[in-house]
């Protein structure tokens, strides 16, 4: 019988600690004893028993590795904190955060050439990351014991987190609604099941030196084979920072929002 163990409050008091408030909080998740995923939760404002609400979870990058419990809000939380995006988009946003000596995708990061080009292949068949794997785990405590919408769960990540985000939605094609990966890489092949179920938004800066974008090129134009819902933003002259112009897509929130999987 599996035993998680939330740290700091009960299930049932997650949501009523974070009445009112408009920050993260830190937490620890204990899927199995002596096993943590530190992460941080933000709930709406008016978090209320009589709604579901959307599920969102964020990968942050290899830069962000720790176990502060904190770097991994560098990027990107402050869209989730912003008053008028709280108020037109409530949702639950989890960003958990993956050990400095881990990654979302294996072992290690996959080796790049001088173009920082990526063979996938490599990792056509890898088992899922431990770390990726309490994300996973993370999610379904979550739809079990908090008001969430199960149709509306969505993932993005930047860099290794958005190689994550791939990963994450090639393995569980059913859960998600819509994905945004940002700058990261897949084996193309293994999208073939989310292409069904799963929108996409993919952004990449075209002079990105650190993971180059032919890798979100060739998830996409695989996912245009598979016939999926997916389009792809690639930013003139933008390097390994392409989540900068992707959040400050005007809309970024809008599309994400509206995402709703089939029953």
């Amino acid at each position: 019988m599996r035993t998680w163990i939330l740290t700091i409050a009960l299930a049932g008091l997650i949501g009523s600690s974070a009445f009112g408030q408009q920050q993260f909080q830190k937490k620890n998740f204990v899927p199995t004893q002596g096993d943590t995923l530190r992460y941080q939760v933000l709930f709406p404002e008016s978090y209320s028993a009589d709604k579901k609400y959307p599920l969102v979870i964020f990968l942050h990058g290899s830069g962000e590795r720790s176990n502060d419990n904190m770097l991994q809000l560098k990027h990107g939380s402050r869209m989730f904190t912003n008053p008028v995006n709280m108020e037109k988009h409530p949702a639950i946003v989890l960003f958990p955060q993956c050990p400095a000596t881990e990654t979302w995708i294996g072992n290690s990061l996959p080796q790049r050439d001088e173009k920082a080009n990526i063979d996938w292949s490599q990792m056509a068949n890898t088992p899922i990351a431990p770390s990726l794997e309490k994300v996973k785990k993370l999610i379904d405590f979550y739809v079990a014991n908090e008001k969430v919408d199960p149709r509306r769960i969505y993932i993005m990540g930047l860099s290794m987190g958005g190689m994550g985000t791939f990963d994450l939605v090639a393995r569980y094609p059913n859960l998600f609604a819509a994905a945004i990966p940002i700058c990261g890489g897949v084996y193309a092949p293994r999208l073939k099941d989310a292409a069904k179920t799963v929108k996409f938004r993919i952004y990449h800066g075209d002079a990105d030196p650190v993971v180059s974008c032919s890798n979100s090129r060739q998830a996409y134009l695989a996912l245009k084979e598979f016939g999926a819902c997916v389009t792809y933003i690639e930013f003139p002259g933008v390097e390994h920072n392409s989540w900068n112009p992707a959040f400050n897509q005007p809309d970024f929130f809008e599309w994400l929002f509206k995402q709703k999987r089939k029953k």
